[in-house]
Protein backbone atom coordinates (compact mmCIF):
# COMPACT_ATOMS: atom_id res chain seq x y z
CA UNK A 1 0.00 0.00 0.00
CA UNK A 2 1.53 3.31 -1.12
CA UNK A 3 0.76 6.84 0.03
CA UNK A 4 -0.31 9.17 -2.80
CA UNK A 5 1.10 12.69 -2.95
CA UNK A 6 -1.48 15.50 -3.16
CA UNK A 7 1.02 18.32 -2.47
CA UNK A 8 4.73 18.43 -1.63
CA UNK A 9 5.05 16.57 1.67
CA UNK A 10 1.27 16.06 1.94
CA UNK A 11 -0.13 12.61 1.21
CA UNK A 12 -3.41 10.75 0.99
CA UNK A 13 -2.98 7.70 3.23
CA UNK A 14 -6.60 6.51 3.52
CA UNK A 15 -8.40 3.42 2.23
CA UNK A 16 -10.79 2.59 -0.61
CA UNK A 17 -13.78 0.44 0.38
CA UNK A 18 -14.77 -0.97 -3.00
CA UNK A 19 -17.37 -3.39 -1.63
CA UNK A 20 -19.38 -1.24 0.81
CA UNK A 21 -23.02 -1.28 -0.27
CA UNK A 22 -24.87 0.08 2.76
CA UNK A 23 -24.17 2.90 5.20
CA UNK A 24 -26.78 3.24 7.99
CA UNK A 25 -29.58 2.24 5.60
CA UNK A 26 -28.24 4.40 2.75
CA UNK A 27 -27.43 2.29 -0.32
CA UNK A 28 -23.87 2.91 -1.54
CA UNK A 29 -23.68 1.18 -4.90
CA UNK A 30 -20.34 2.81 -5.75
CA UNK A 31 -18.57 1.98 -2.49
CA UNK A 32 -16.72 4.62 -0.49
CA UNK A 33 -13.36 5.81 0.77
CA UNK A 34 -12.07 6.64 4.23
CA UNK A 35 -9.72 9.53 3.64
CA UNK A 36 -6.79 10.33 5.91
CA UNK A 37 -3.98 12.80 5.18
CA UNK A 38 -0.36 12.86 6.29
CA UNK A 39 1.61 16.13 6.50
CA UNK A 40 5.41 15.93 6.75
CA UNK A 41 6.71 18.99 8.58
CA UNK A 42 8.72 19.66 11.72
CA UNK A 43 5.78 18.02 13.44
CA UNK A 44 4.51 15.03 11.49
CA UNK A 45 0.72 15.28 11.41
CA UNK A 46 -2.07 12.86 10.51
CA UNK A 47 -5.50 14.32 9.73
CA UNK A 48 -8.22 11.75 10.54
CA UNK A 49 -7.88 7.96 10.36
CA UNK A 50 -9.98 5.17 8.79
CA UNK A 51 -12.59 2.57 9.65
CA UNK A 52 -10.98 0.00 11.94
CA UNK A 53 -11.05 -2.83 9.39
CA UNK A 54 -8.76 -0.75 7.15
CA UNK A 55 -6.18 0.12 9.82
CA UNK A 56 -3.46 -2.04 8.24
CA UNK A 57 -3.87 -0.18 4.93
CA UNK A 58 -3.55 3.18 6.67
CA UNK A 59 -0.40 2.11 8.52
CA UNK A 60 1.14 0.60 5.37
CA UNK A 61 0.56 3.81 3.46
CA UNK A 62 2.05 5.93 6.23
CA UNK A 63 5.00 3.54 6.39
CA UNK A 64 5.66 4.06 2.67
CA UNK A 65 6.77 7.64 3.41
CA UNK A 66 7.70 7.70 7.13
CA UNK A 67 7.86 5.50 10.20
CA UNK A 68 4.41 5.83 11.88
CA UNK A 69 6.14 6.07 15.27
CA UNK A 70 7.32 9.56 14.24
CA UNK A 71 3.79 11.00 14.13
CA UNK A 72 3.58 13.96 16.51
CA UNK A 73 0.00 15.12 15.97
CA UNK A 74 -3.27 13.43 15.09
CA UNK A 75 -6.26 15.62 14.23
CA UNK A 76 -9.64 13.98 14.78
CA UNK A 77 -12.19 16.09 12.94
CA UNK A 78 -15.02 13.70 13.81
CA UNK A 79 -15.53 10.92 16.37
CA UNK A 80 -17.57 8.56 14.17
CA UNK A 81 -15.71 5.22 13.78
CA UNK A 82 -15.34 5.42 9.99
CA UNK A 83 -12.99 8.37 10.68
CA UNK A 84 -11.51 7.52 14.07
CA UNK A 85 -11.43 3.70 13.95
CA UNK A 86 -7.61 3.38 13.82
CA UNK A 87 -6.94 5.75 16.71
CA UNK A 88 -5.99 3.13 19.32
CA UNK A 89 -3.63 1.34 16.92
CA UNK A 90 -1.92 4.61 16.02
CA UNK A 91 -1.62 5.54 19.67
CA UNK A 92 0.12 2.20 20.28
CA UNK A 93 2.59 3.01 17.46
CA UNK A 94 3.07 6.68 18.38
CA UNK A 95 2.17 7.10 22.06
CA UNK A 96 3.65 10.60 22.11
CA UNK A 97 1.22 11.91 19.46
CA UNK A 98 -1.20 14.57 20.72
CA UNK A 99 -4.77 14.03 19.52
CA UNK A 100 -6.54 17.30 18.67
CA UNK A 101 -10.33 17.20 18.83
CA UNK A 102 -13.23 19.62 19.29
CA UNK A 103 -14.07 20.96 22.74
CA UNK A 104 -16.24 19.71 24.39
CA UNK A 105 -18.01 17.19 22.16
CA UNK A 106 -15.04 15.65 20.37
CA UNK A 107 -13.24 15.18 23.66
CA UNK A 108 -16.33 13.62 25.24
CA UNK A 109 -16.94 11.33 22.27
CA UNK A 110 -13.36 10.08 21.91
CA UNK A 111 -13.04 9.43 25.64
CA UNK A 112 -16.32 7.54 25.60
CA UNK A 113 -15.19 5.38 22.68
CA UNK A 114 -11.44 4.96 23.23
CA UNK A 115 -10.77 5.88 26.86
CA UNK A 116 -8.05 8.18 28.15
CA UNK A 117 -5.49 9.17 25.50
CA UNK A 118 -3.31 12.30 25.10
CA UNK A 119 -6.12 14.58 23.93
CA UNK A 120 -5.93 18.30 23.31
CA UNK A 121 -9.37 19.92 22.92
CA UNK A 122 -9.61 22.93 20.59
CA UNK A 123 -12.16 25.68 20.03
CA UNK A 124 -13.02 28.00 17.15
CA UNK A 125 -10.02 30.07 16.09
CA UNK A 126 -7.42 27.89 17.80
CA UNK A 127 -4.39 27.09 15.68
CA UNK A 128 -1.17 25.11 15.97
CA UNK A 129 2.18 25.38 14.22
CA UNK A 130 3.60 22.34 12.45
CA UNK A 131 6.78 24.17 11.42
CA UNK A 132 6.41 25.64 7.94
CA UNK A 133 2.66 25.18 8.11
CA UNK A 134 -0.11 25.95 10.56
CA UNK A 135 -3.49 24.37 11.13
CA UNK A 136 -6.56 26.24 12.34
CA UNK A 137 -9.76 24.67 13.59
CA UNK A 138 -13.32 25.62 12.67
CA UNK A 139 -16.20 23.91 14.50
CA UNK A 140 -19.06 22.72 12.28
CA UNK A 141 -21.39 21.28 14.96
CA UNK A 142 -24.16 19.00 13.70
CA UNK A 143 -22.63 18.73 10.27
CA UNK A 144 -23.46 16.00 11.01
CA UNK A 145 -22.54 15.17 14.66
CA UNK A 146 -22.16 17.64 17.56
CA UNK A 147 -18.36 17.11 17.57
CA UNK A 148 -17.77 17.80 13.87
CA UNK A 149 -15.09 20.32 12.86
CA UNK A 150 -12.96 21.13 9.83
CA UNK A 151 -9.25 21.92 9.73
CA UNK A 152 -7.65 24.55 7.49
CA UNK A 153 -4.01 24.91 6.41
CA UNK A 154 -3.58 28.52 5.18
CA UNK A 155 -0.10 28.00 3.71
CA UNK A 156 -1.42 25.24 1.41
CA UNK A 157 -4.97 26.63 1.14
CA UNK A 158 -6.29 23.16 1.96
CA UNK A 159 -9.55 22.60 3.82
CA UNK A 160 -9.66 19.18 5.49
CA UNK A 161 -13.44 19.00 5.54
CA UNK A 162 -14.22 15.52 6.91
CA UNK A 163 -17.90 14.73 6.12
CA UNK A 164 -18.71 18.11 4.55
CA UNK A 165 -18.62 18.08 0.71
CA UNK A 166 -18.03 14.31 0.69
CA UNK A 167 -19.49 11.44 -1.28
CA UNK A 168 -19.71 7.70 -0.83
CA UNK A 169 -17.72 6.95 -3.96
CA UNK A 170 -14.84 4.52 -4.43
CA UNK A 171 -12.21 5.45 -7.00
CA UNK A 172 -8.51 4.83 -7.59
CA UNK A 173 -8.29 8.46 -8.77
CA UNK A 174 -8.42 10.92 -5.91
CA UNK A 175 -9.33 14.26 -7.54
CA UNK A 176 -12.62 15.56 -8.91
CA UNK A 177 -11.17 16.36 -12.34
CA UNK A 178 -9.89 12.78 -12.69
CA UNK A 179 -13.41 11.33 -12.31
CA UNK A 180 -16.73 11.72 -14.12
CA UNK A 181 -18.05 15.05 -12.84
CA UNK A 182 -21.70 14.03 -13.30
CA UNK A 183 -21.22 10.89 -11.17
CA UNK A 184 -19.28 12.75 -8.48
CA UNK A 185 -22.01 15.42 -8.19
CA UNK A 186 -24.73 12.77 -8.21
CA UNK A 187 -23.03 11.04 -5.28
CA UNK A 188 -22.42 14.37 -3.49
CA UNK A 189 -26.14 15.15 -3.77
CA UNK A 190 -27.08 11.71 -2.52
CA UNK A 191 -24.66 12.10 0.41
CA UNK A 192 -26.11 15.49 1.35
CA UNK A 193 -29.72 14.29 0.97
CA UNK A 194 -29.30 11.18 3.11
CA UNK A 195 -26.87 12.44 5.76
CA UNK A 196 -27.04 16.24 5.93
CA UNK A 197 -30.54 17.28 4.76
CA UNK A 198 -31.68 17.52 8.37
CA UNK A 199 -28.89 19.99 9.11
CA UNK A 200 -29.48 22.71 6.51
CA UNK A 201 -29.24 25.51 9.06
CA UNK A 202 -25.92 24.16 10.34
CA UNK A 203 -24.67 23.79 6.75
CA UNK A 204 -25.52 27.45 6.15
CA UNK A 205 -23.56 28.45 9.25
CA UNK A 206 -20.57 26.42 8.05
CA UNK A 207 -20.71 27.92 4.55
CA UNK A 208 -20.69 31.43 6.02
CA UNK A 209 -17.71 30.55 8.23
CA UNK A 210 -15.80 29.24 5.21
CA UNK A 211 -16.75 32.06 2.82
CA UNK A 212 -13.74 34.24 3.69
CA UNK A 213 -11.19 31.42 3.46
CA UNK A 214 -9.04 30.99 0.35
CA UNK A 215 -9.39 27.34 -0.66
CA UNK A 216 -7.43 25.54 -3.39
CA UNK A 217 -8.26 21.99 -2.24
CA UNK A 218 -11.11 20.48 -0.26
CA UNK A 219 -9.71 17.25 1.18
CA UNK A 220 -12.88 15.39 2.15
CA UNK A 221 -13.37 12.50 4.56
CA UNK A 222 -15.16 10.39 1.93
CA UNK A 223 -14.86 10.26 -1.84
CA UNK A 224 -12.79 12.54 -4.04
CA UNK A 225 -10.73 15.66 -3.27
CA UNK A 226 -12.10 18.86 -4.83
CA UNK A 227 -9.63 21.04 -6.74
CA UNK A 228 -11.21 22.05 -10.08
CA UNK A 229 -14.88 22.31 -9.08
CA UNK A 230 -14.77 23.99 -5.67
CA UNK A 231 -17.20 26.73 -6.72
CA UNK A 232 -19.60 24.10 -8.08
CA UNK A 233 -19.74 22.09 -4.84
CA UNK A 234 -20.07 25.26 -2.73
CA UNK A 235 -22.91 26.46 -4.98
CA UNK A 236 -24.61 23.07 -4.70
CA UNK A 237 -24.38 23.13 -0.89
CA UNK A 238 -25.83 26.64 -0.91
CA UNK A 239 -28.76 25.39 -3.01
CA UNK A 240 -29.35 22.24 -0.97
CA UNK A 241 -28.95 23.84 2.47
CA UNK A 242 -31.42 26.64 1.69
CA UNK A 243 -34.04 24.07 0.62
CA UNK A 244 -34.30 25.56 -2.87
CA UNK A 245 -36.95 23.44 -4.61
CA UNK A 246 -37.67 22.89 -8.30
CA UNK A 247 -41.06 22.30 -9.91
CA UNK A 248 -40.61 18.53 -9.94
CA UNK A 249 -42.65 15.73 -8.36
CA UNK A 250 -41.76 12.42 -6.74
CA UNK A 251 -44.48 9.72 -6.67
CA UNK A 252 -43.69 6.96 -4.14
CA UNK A 253 -45.84 3.88 -3.51
CA UNK A 254 -46.18 0.19 -2.89
CA UNK A 255 -49.13 -1.86 -4.12
CA UNK A 256 -50.66 -5.28 -3.43
CA UNK A 257 -52.87 -5.94 -6.46
CA UNK A 258 -51.86 -3.02 -8.72
CA UNK A 259 -54.76 -0.73 -7.74
CA UNK A 260 -52.59 1.74 -5.81
CA UNK A 261 -50.04 1.35 -8.61
CA UNK A 262 -52.71 2.43 -11.14
CA UNK A 263 -53.38 5.51 -9.02
CA UNK A 264 -49.63 6.25 -8.84
CA UNK A 265 -49.34 6.09 -12.63
CA UNK A 266 -52.29 8.42 -13.03
CA UNK A 267 -50.80 10.89 -10.56
CA UNK A 268 -47.40 10.85 -12.29
CA UNK A 269 -49.06 11.42 -15.69
CA UNK A 270 -51.11 14.30 -14.29
CA UNK A 271 -48.00 16.02 -12.91
CA UNK A 272 -46.30 15.62 -16.29
CA UNK A 273 -49.29 16.98 -18.19
CA UNK A 274 -49.26 19.99 -15.83
CA UNK A 275 -45.65 20.71 -16.87
CA UNK A 276 -44.12 19.23 -13.72
CA UNK A 277 -41.65 16.38 -14.44
CA UNK A 278 -42.43 13.39 -12.23
CA UNK A 279 -40.25 10.59 -10.90
CA UNK A 280 -42.05 7.27 -10.31
CA UNK A 281 -40.83 5.00 -7.50
CA UNK A 282 -42.19 1.57 -6.60
CA UNK A 283 -40.83 0.73 -3.15
CA UNK A 284 -40.70 -2.97 -4.03
CA UNK A 285 -37.64 -2.23 -6.16
CA UNK A 286 -36.40 1.32 -5.60
CA UNK A 287 -34.20 2.13 -2.63
CA UNK A 288 -35.30 4.81 -0.19
CA UNK A 289 -31.91 6.56 -0.31
CA UNK A 290 -32.26 7.12 -4.07
CA UNK A 291 -35.81 8.42 -3.61
CA UNK A 292 -34.66 10.86 -0.90
CA UNK A 293 -32.00 12.18 -3.28
CA UNK A 294 -34.73 13.19 -5.74
CA UNK A 295 -36.94 14.59 -3.00
CA UNK A 296 -34.12 16.92 -1.84
CA UNK A 297 -34.81 19.37 -4.68
CA UNK A 298 -38.38 18.41 -5.72
CA UNK A 299 -41.33 20.57 -4.65
CA UNK A 300 -44.04 17.84 -4.73
CA UNK A 301 -44.30 14.46 -3.01
CA UNK A 302 -47.16 11.97 -3.41
CA UNK A 303 -47.08 8.82 -1.28
CA UNK A 304 -49.45 5.87 -1.66
CA UNK A 305 -50.26 2.54 -0.05
CA UNK A 306 -53.13 0.09 0.23
CA UNK A 307 -54.22 -0.99 3.72
CA UNK A 308 -53.05 -4.22 5.31
CA UNK A 309 -53.87 -5.20 8.91
CA UNK A 310 -55.24 -1.68 9.50
CA UNK A 311 -51.86 -0.20 8.53
CA UNK A 312 -49.91 0.97 5.50
CA UNK A 313 -47.53 -1.51 3.86
CA UNK A 314 -44.25 -1.92 5.80
CA UNK A 315 -42.19 -0.61 2.87
CA UNK A 316 -44.15 2.65 2.88
CA UNK A 317 -43.91 2.94 6.67
CA UNK A 318 -40.13 2.49 6.47
CA UNK A 319 -39.84 5.14 3.77
CA UNK A 320 -41.91 7.65 5.77
CA UNK A 321 -39.90 6.95 8.93
CA UNK A 322 -36.70 7.67 6.97
CA UNK A 323 -38.20 10.82 5.43
CA UNK A 324 -39.39 12.11 8.81
CA UNK A 325 -35.93 11.69 10.27
CA UNK A 326 -34.49 13.94 7.55
CA UNK A 327 -37.20 16.62 8.05
CA UNK A 328 -38.15 17.32 4.44
CA UNK A 329 -39.54 20.80 5.07
CA UNK A 330 -41.64 22.97 2.73
CA UNK A 331 -42.47 20.24 0.24
CA UNK A 332 -46.07 20.09 -0.98
CA UNK A 333 -47.51 16.63 -0.48
CA UNK A 334 -50.53 14.36 -0.39
CA UNK A 335 -51.45 10.76 0.37
CA UNK A 336 -53.29 8.27 -1.81
CA UNK A 337 -54.24 4.59 -1.98
CA UNK A 338 -56.82 1.98 -2.76
CA UNK A 339 -58.47 -0.10 -0.05
CA UNK A 340 -60.84 -3.01 0.46
CA UNK A 341 -62.80 -2.02 3.57
CA UNK A 342 -60.94 0.00 6.24
CA UNK A 343 -58.60 2.26 4.29
CA UNK A 344 -56.74 3.51 7.38
CA UNK A 345 -53.38 3.64 5.58
CA UNK A 346 -54.09 6.84 3.61
CA UNK A 347 -54.81 8.92 6.72
CA UNK A 348 -51.74 7.44 8.38
CA UNK A 349 -49.57 8.47 5.44
CA UNK A 350 -50.96 12.00 5.54
CA UNK A 351 -50.13 12.31 9.24
CA UNK A 352 -46.58 11.11 8.63
CA UNK A 353 -46.14 13.60 5.79
CA UNK A 354 -47.29 16.39 8.11
CA UNK A 355 -44.88 15.17 10.79
CA UNK A 356 -42.07 15.31 8.24
CA UNK A 357 -42.69 19.02 7.70
CA UNK A 358 -44.64 18.77 4.44
CA UNK A 359 -47.57 21.02 3.51
CA UNK A 360 -50.64 18.95 2.59
CA UNK A 361 -52.08 20.41 -0.62
CA UNK A 362 -54.71 17.77 -1.37
CA UNK A 363 -56.94 15.80 0.94
CA UNK A 364 -56.49 12.02 1.13
CA UNK A 365 -57.16 10.39 -2.23
CA UNK A 366 -58.92 7.09 -1.48
CA UNK A 367 -60.39 4.66 -4.02
CA UNK A 368 -62.39 1.60 -3.00
CA UNK A 369 -61.19 -1.65 -4.61
CA UNK A 370 -60.14 -1.44 -8.29
CA UNK A 371 -60.08 2.11 -9.70
CA UNK A 372 -62.67 2.72 -12.43
CA UNK A 373 -62.16 5.17 -15.30
CA UNK A 374 -64.41 7.60 -13.43
CA UNK A 375 -62.32 7.20 -10.28
CA UNK A 376 -59.11 7.90 -12.19
CA UNK A 377 -60.63 10.88 -13.99
CA UNK A 378 -61.66 12.36 -10.61
CA UNK A 379 -58.13 11.71 -9.29
CA UNK A 380 -56.59 13.46 -12.31
CA UNK A 381 -58.85 16.47 -11.80
CA UNK A 382 -58.08 16.71 -8.07
CA UNK A 383 -54.31 16.50 -8.59
CA UNK A 384 -54.36 19.01 -11.44
CA UNK A 385 -56.35 21.52 -9.37
CA UNK A 386 -54.02 21.04 -6.38
CA UNK A 387 -50.84 21.77 -8.33
CA UNK A 388 -52.24 24.51 -10.54
CA UNK A 389 -54.36 26.20 -7.86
Amino acid sequence: MQAEKIRDNIYWVGAVDWSMRNFHGYETRRGSTYNAYLILDEKVTLIDTVKHAFTAELIDRIHSVIDPSKIDIIVSNHVEPDHSGALLDLHALAPQAIIYTSDPNGLKGLKGRYGELPYQPVKSGDSISLGKRTLSFIPTPLLHWPDSMVTYCPEEKILFSNDAFGQHYASSKHFDDENDFYIVMEEAKKYYANILMLYGRQAQTALKALASIDIDLIATGHGIIWRSNIKEIFDAYQLWSTNTLEDRAVVVFDSMWHSTEAMAKEIAETFTEAGIPAAFHDLKGDHISDIITEILTSRYIAVGSPTINNQMLPTVAAFLCYLKGLTAKEHKAFAFGSYGWGGQSIAQIEEELKASGCEIILDKQRILNVPSEDNLAALRKAVHEAVKG
